[in-house]
């Protein structure tokens, strides 16, 4: 595994989460099956990747699959050391501060729809909600900070909150690219067919 590297532009740094392609989408599996959503994680999680739009990306995983994958879009690779979200978060938010970055954007890797990451770039927290303004798809806070994630249900309010606690200004950003993740079978009756097109979904599978 490639080692977390201190980026050239030390100010801000992206963080994808991924703990594995294997599994992946598993609410999805009856519509695409098991290789349809290792296909469509992948992809998705490619896109998320380049959205960074020239940030450094620093991709928070173990598995060795996702490592080369990360590796060979030039992404750096975070070891995070046991499973959980808001772990593989917090470890590798830590490293960054350690290592001179300011602020960490964490993006979702499931985000179907994403251009562009940098709405998301500002002082105190900026979070960008899912479009049931539950989910937390993408946050920016700052490395120094001690913000404690806490990812899973409900967690756009939890860290709201949290941003509160620390006497962190809150921004929030409605972006409906970013606010587009895929988790249940709904997502992705909800994208239109251009969009289902160019992720793929036709081959994949149909989609009544």
């Amino acid at each position: 595994m490639a080692l977390l590297h201190v980026p050239d532009d030390p100010a801000t740094a992206v963080i994808v989460p991924v703990r594995s392609f294997e599994g992946a989408l598993s609410r999805l599996a009856a519509m695409l099956g098991e290789r349809g959503c290792r296909e469509l994680m992948r992809l998705m999680a490619s896109r998320v990747v380049a959205a960074a739009d020239g940030l450094p990306v620093h991709v928070a995983t173990d598995d060795a699959e996702v490592a080369a994958w990360a590796s060979e879009l030039g992404a750096a690779v975070a070891p995070v050391g046991r499973p959980g979200l808001s772990h593989a978060v917090s470890v590798t938010v830590n490293r960054l501060a350690a290592a001179g970055v300011e602020r960490a954007v964490v993006a979702h890797a499931d985000l179907a729809l994403a251009r562009s990451l940098r709405p998301a770039v500002g002082d105190g927290l900026v979070i960008v909600p899912d479009r049931r303004r539950d989910g937390s798809n993408v946050l920016c806070v700052p490395t120094a900070c001690g913000f404690r994630f806490a990812y899973g249900p409900g967690s756009f309010r939890r860290h709201v909150d949290e941003a509160g606690r620390l006497g962190l200004a809150v921004t929030v950003v409605d972006d409906a690219a970013l606010a587009t993740d895929i988790d249940h079978p709904e997502d992705l009756l909800a994208l239109s067919a251009p969009e289902r097109l160019a992720l793929g979904l036709d081959r994949l599978a149909p989609i009544p």
